[in-house]
């Protein structure tokens, strides 16, 4: 393409591309897919076979264009070539949260008005039968795993596959008729539907375009010089934005290989047996990684753990400069590659992580010391900045210019400006069409001009021409005396520690910071086995005074390092506790892709913040939770808070912490 706009030749939708792959590439593994423990593939050939003929089977069930068709499972070709032959029908994708409860599903299918849902398996046919009881719409239920589902009404359900043998008979009589639709497919067709993760109220659905998702493939593979060599890795859910761009748009546009894993039990194993050149995961990803190896660190003998102490001494010092290209004495740089064989090169291994030559995080910022972790291992980590209006991507990264503290430079064929309140606005070829039914939020959230406003607070660096953001616009705050509050930040800081799940600090108008933490039940658990702690549930181990203590250091710690940012050092935290449940999207207390709710929690955690600003020692709480199975339940406890030293205080601020 020689023009943001303006695709070459015919290439103005997804199944335009599908075909071009396969003309080009037609026997290269487009799909894998691991099951019951071996790896089955794809040709594009044989993929593009099989989308045409589940696209002809549902033309068979009475698809029209226009409608949309809803697909919930896990990832799986079949799931992917869902999307594709729903395009092909001049019909909308909408892929939803496999792990959504009843009620999410409700109002998604409720407001696309999806006739035709795809699902998984048995657990994704029961909930859609039991929204249908309350939902209208839902007329045709196909599902891809067989198992379990025999002895249902099947009048109007379906396996996928005898779909699929539909098509195959119906090819001659209905083939011209899929021939004209795909032909009618053009750039400002409808490409997919994704809903926003609702951090602050009901999701919306972002209508994407073939011109939105084509032009964002084609200019952020070429930024990263992607090509049909690439290996991926699809395990992040269906219905998050970075999924379809890079499994769906770059994958179709470059003609890599999309591999899917048995689930997220065998991931990591998976990993290390693909070995993805290219590779993208949200901050708490790469956070649960760095966990693991420091539980297996703790476990170690004596010896593999000083070498690793000592070999990651050397990687901090040269590890990043190395990757950039700078140079380094010879001294580090030899002591560099004795780590790369004996403690780098295997914990790369471990990881799958041994072959990335282009890694990414997003999603919500990433604490600087896992991030520059990454680096030091020699993995070419980057961030970029993006959101689901944007097909994803707004800044990235350049090799070689790589910071903990910057999202990078504008993506080709983005502008960015800062409003004068400080807010991020930007408009693309990726910039979404609509939100689906509500015009209102359209136009209050891209103007005429077609800026969009991120929500997100930044500033571009003068020396750099790099952006910063500094946390949502709407949780930037002011302390009391008028510090800045800006919560990310801090959370970010006290998340590094494997100990540490998650962390929500409150702060704003307030004289002082204090926070509200979840341990890391796995992290903590394995220090308390080591211990010969015992403890009957998550409520007790997170109560117990040496999990508190430790804790409090991490506190400290982060608050030293905050004390050290001038403009940030009035966020130093001055009294936590720790809660004594995980936050869980269930409980309406996180979004589906592990963001906080933090009106939600102010709300719900309302007597645990009063405590924390009273002077309370201690508080007795009951909490409401949502079991797996759907039912009610409380939680009773009474949490312990803790007082922590600040740094660098003014008087004015110690007086206020007292």
């Amino acid at each position: 393409m020689t023009d943001q706009q303006t695709p070459v030749g015919e290439l103005q939708s997804i199944p335009a591309l599908l075909a071009r792959n396969v003309a080009r590439f037609g026997q290269r593994p487009a799909y894998r897919e691991k099951e019951y423990g071996i790896w089955q593939s794809w040709t594009w050939a044989e993929a593009a076979e099989e989308i045409r003929a589940l696209a002809l089977g549902l033309l068979a069930l009475g698809l029209k264009p226009g409608e949309h068709v809803a697909i919930i499972g896990r990832n799986r070709p079949a799931h992917y070539w869902s999307m594709m032959a729903a395009q092909m029908c001049g019909a909308v994708p909408v892929p939803l949260y496999q792990d959504a409860v009843a009620e999410e599903m409700a109002y998604v299918l409720g407001h696309c008005g999806a006739r035709f849902v795809i699902c998984g398996d048995q657990e994704q046919v029961d909930k859609v039968l039991e929204v249908g009881q309350t939902v209208e719409g839902a007329e045709q239920i196909i599902y891809t795993d067989k198992r379990g589902m025999r002895k249902y009404d099947h009048s109007h359900m379906n396996a996928l596959a005898d779909v699929q043998a539909e098509g195959r008979a119906a090819a001659q009589r209905l083939g011209p008729q899929l021939d004209a639709l795909i032909a009618g497919l053009d750039y400002d067709s409808t490409c997919v539907m994704l809903y926003t993760s609702g951090t602050t109220g009901k999701p919306k659905g972002v209508v994407l375009s073939n011109r939105n998702i084509i032009e964002t493939a084609k200019n952020t593979a070429e930024f990263d010089r992607l090509d049909h060599r690439e290996e991926i890795v699809a395990y992040l859910p269906m219905a998050w934005v970075g999924d379809f761009i890079f499994s769906m748009g770059q994958a179709v546009w470059s003609g890599f290989t999309v591999n899917c894993p048995e689930g997220a039990h065998t991931m990591m194993t998976d990993m290390r047996e693909i070995g993805p050149t290219y590779f993208f995961a949200p901050p708490r990803v790469f956070e649960g990684q760095l966990t693991s190896v420091m539980i297996r660190m703790e476990d170690a003998g004596r010896v593999k753990r000083w070498l690793f102490r000592r070999g990651m001494e050397i990687a901090r010092r040269a590890g990043p400069a190395l990757l950039d290209g700078k140079s380094v004495p010879l001294g580090d740089r030899l002591a560099y590659g004795l780590g790369r064989i004996f403690v780098f090169g295997p914990l790369k291994n471990t990881l799958g992580l041994s072959r990335v030559r282009v890694g990414y995080t997003a999603g919500e910022a990433i604490g600087p010391e896992i991030f520059d972790f990454y680096r030091s291992l020699g993995i070419n980590l980057k961030q970029l900045y993006g959101q689901t209006e944007a097909s994803v991507f707004i800044t990235q990264q350049p090799d070689g210019q790589v910071r903990s503290d910057t999202v990078g430079v504008p993506s080709p064929g983005v502008e960015v400006r800062i409003g004068e309140n400080g807010e991020v606005y930007y408009r693309s070829p990726g910039t979404f069409v609509e939100y689906f039914k509500n015009a209102d939020s359209t136009a209050s959230t891209k103007d005429a001009q077609g800026w969009v406003a991120t929500g997100d607070a930044g500033f571009f660096e003068e020396a750099t021409g790099h952006l910063r953001i500094i946390d949502r616009a709407k949780d930037v705050g002011r302390m009391a005396d008028g510090s800045m509050f800006a919560p990310k930040y801090v959370e970010n800081k006290l998340k590094f520690y494997p100990n540490i799940l998650e962390a929500v600090v409150i702060g704003n108008g307030r004289e002082y910071c204090t926070a509200m933490i979840n341990i890391d039940l796995s992290a903590v658990g394995n220090w308390a086995e080591r211990n010969n702690i015992s403890y009957g549930s998550y409520q007790e181990l997170a109560a117990h005074p040496q999990v508190y203590a430790t804790v409090r250091a991490h506190v400290e710690e982060v608050n030293r390092s905050v004390a050290e940012d001038p403009m940030l050092a009035g966020c130093q935290v001055h009294r936590f506790l720790v809660l004594h449940k995980e936050l869980d999207p269930d409980d309406g207390e996180m979004t589906r892709t592990r963001k906080v709710r933090r009106a939600v929690i102010n709300e719900k955690f309302a007597d645990l913040v009063g405590a924390l600003y009273d002077g309370s020692s201690s508080i007795y709480t009951e909490t409401e939770v949502t079991y797996e199975d759907g039912r009610k339940g409380s939680i009773k406890a009474t949490l312990r808070i803790e007082d922590v030293p600040v740094f660098g205080q003014t008087a004015q601020q110690k007086v206020a912490a007292e």
